[in-house]
Formats: C-alpha cells, sequence, structure tokens
C-alpha cells in the first residue's frame, strides 16, 4: 500500500514537474497603448466591435428589463376587478 503511494507522488511529480508549459507572447504594452490613447473613445468601447456589442446588449437588457419592472408595478397596483 505504502510503494503504491510513494509510486502515484513520484508519477505526479513527475508529470507534472515535467510539462511542457506554452509560452505566450506579452501583450500588455500593446495593450496600454491603446487604452490611453487619447481619441475621445469611452474606455469601455476602446476594444473594438466586441466591446461595442456588448455595450449595446447590456443596454437593451437593461432598458427593456426595467421597462417590463415598470408594466409589471403598474399591473400589480391596478388589480382586476372581481364580477
Amino acid at each position: 500500500m505504502l510503494r503504491n503511494m510513494l509510486a502515484l507522488r513520484q508519477i505526479t511529480q513527475r508529470t507534472i514537474s515535467t510539462a511542457s508549459r506554452r509560452h505566450f507572447e506579452n501583450k500588455v504594452p500593446e495593450k496600454q497603448k491603446l487604452f490611453q490613447e487619447d481619441n475621445g473613445i469611452p474606455v469601455h468601447l476602446k476594444g473594438g466591435a466586441a466591446d461595442a456589442l456588448l455595450y449595446r446588449a447590456t443596454m437593451v437588457l437593461t432598458v427593456g428589463g426595467t421597462a417590463y419592472a415598470i408594466y409589471q408595478l403598474a399591473v400589480a397596483s391596478f388589480p382586476k376587478k372581481q364580477d
């Protein structure tokens, strides 16, 4: 039992320590230049088309949800008359 545990420990250490790591290039300086540029665009839209799409979707959901909540409050505040 102890031998199996030691063997398992050695295998896991070997697997983790010798695993190849991916090397990514550092894109932080490029992103810093993009976001610090003074071009009149709000920072939440400087990321491009994906940011604009997410912003518009968020605004549509927010306005739609607010309108629906107000509608439901109006419906709840005027109960139906019982016949």
